[in-house]
């Protein structure tokens, strides 16, 4: 196992640096540093003086690529690239154009975004695993009709409308929690709950539908006839044989959701003042603070090949069959 996680790592060296360089080409090269410049400053009755005095409080004023006037290793590393790029492989962000320390910032807010995610992952795999193997036990009957017709409902309603929704029937209508905001220690649970109801609702549709589809493949193949005529009960069966022989495409449905753990949930943070990740990278596109996207690009690019290689050691737990070579 060992071997084949290095292996992956060592695989997902050219798509990280594929990444980084796509990032540096879109914003260095199609936008170049006084393309931002005026971006931050206003297209209009700009001076060229400003543009200069911008870049070089912020490091712009370097080469791309290349520095002429070093010698040595620092005409390489005293360049737009090395500062602003390279440096993200070493977990060095640097600063955002508005000058706060990005590294800094996404340890704070990395655990507000955990606080939503974390719960939101949990409760809504485990109900809609639990609401699509009771679908998949009455299947073809008005049960299953029933469900599949509420599926396509909710799948239909825009996220927004449960969010708004939510604010308003148990914030402003029942008073039962504050309707955003957030504050840090036991005091944060108050501010959490909304948010995890939400989103666990909001994902009920799209994932008891999905999870449903894959228990009903199962539940046509000819191991389940066997189990059948063995005299083993249809809740013995859709436990023991059907969920254990569907976790395979259910992991691989999770790893999408790794990265979303870390980096947060954009619409629904900024909806509810809640300071992580996702509202973080909001209001850096907004501000066009383009040193924190970036940051976050290279950042959600490592968890998602960390997610698909714990994704691939945790098929070998749920099926004996698999081996990593």
């Amino acid at each position: 196992m060992i071997r084949y996680v290095l292996k992956r790592l060592i695989y997902a060296i050219p798509i990280l640096i594929g990444v980084n360089l796509i990032t540096f080409f879109l914003f260095f090269v199609v936008n170049t540093p006084d393309d931002v410049a005026r971006l931050h400053l206003g297209n209009k009755r700009v001076t060229q003086e400003q543009i200069i005095q911008w870049k070089d409080e912020r490091g712009y004023n370097k080469p791309l690529l290349y520095n002429e006037m070093e010698k040595g290793v620092n005409a390489f590393t005293n360049t737009i690239f090395y500062e602003k790029s390279f440096k993200l492989f070493l977990f060095d962000f640097g600063n955002s154009d508005s000058g706060r320390n990005i590294g800094y910032d996404i340890k704070q807010r990395m655990w507000p975004s955990l606080a939503i995610a974390i719960p939101s992952l949990i409760v809504g795999l485990l109900l809609n695993i639990t609401l699509s193997l009771f679908i998949t036990f009455f299947r073809a009957t008005n049960i299953d009709r029933l469900g599949l017709f509420l599926c396509v409902m909710l799948m239909s309603i825009s996220s927004l409308f449960y969010i708004i929704a939510g604010q308003y029937m148990i914030s402003k209508l029942f008073h039962l929690v504050p309707i955003s905001g957030y504050d840090y220690g036991s005091d944060s649970i108050k501010f959490l709950i909304l948010p995890v109801i939400i989103s666990v609702i909001y994902g009920i549709g799209s994932g008891t539908r999905w999870y449903r589809t894959l228990f009903i493949e199962e539940v046509e193949k000819e191991y389940i006839k066997t189990a059948r005529s063995k005299g083993l009960s249809e809740a013995s069966i859709m436990m023991n044989h059907v969920l254990r022989n569907a976790l395979i495409p259910i992991l691989t449905g999770v790893v999408v959701l790794l990265p979303l753990l870390f980096l947060g949930s954009l619409i629904v943070e900024s909806f509810f003042g809640i300071p992580g990740l996702g509202s973080y990278t909001i209001d850096a596109i907004q501000s066009q603070d383009f040193a924190i996207v970036r940051a976050m690009v290279f950042l959600g690019t490592i968890l998602y090949i960390f997610g698909l290689i714990l994704t691939d050691i945790s098929y070998t737990l749920v099926d004996p069959r698999v081996r990593l070579k």
